[in-house]
């Protein structure tokens, strides 16, 4: 059984930092492109970043410049380092996995999905 476990959610202050985990198991996604989304309360979900299996990166316009993704594969695991959050960086974030190394941005692309971990930012 797959599983996509995100953690290192929580509550931060506006300007601070987070960095998210997400372990994969009962299959490898060395190979695969994963990626995180993120959707706020009573909002599509969007991509955040996204990642090749040999390190191309894609990123949404509204975190670029802040937010880094990154994977080691050994681990089965991505990142998402997260600086200079801002109360609209709130949301509910998913870790997701492809059965491709082509990068996507849409939802419906992705094959795998976690359960998610909030992050809040307070103003």
């Amino acid at each position: 059984q797959v599983q996509l476990v995100e953690s290192g959610g929580g509550l931060v202050q506006a300007g601070g930092s987070l960095r998210l985990s997400c372990a994969a198991s009962g299959r490898t996604f060395v190979g695969k492109a994963m990626g995180w989304f993120r959707q706020a309360a009573g909002k599509e979900r969007e991509l955040v970043a996204g990642i090749s299996s040999g390190g191309s990166t894609v990123y949404g316009d509204s975190v670029k410049g802040r937010f880094t993704i990154s994977r080691d594969n050994a681990k089965n695991t991505v990142y998402l380092q997260m600086i200079s959050l801002k109360p609209e960086d709130t949301a509910v974030y998913y870790c997701a996995a492809r059965l491709s190394d082509f990068l996507r941005q849409r939802p419906v692309e992705y094959d795998y999905w976690g359960q998610g971990t909030q992050v809040t930012v307070s103003s």
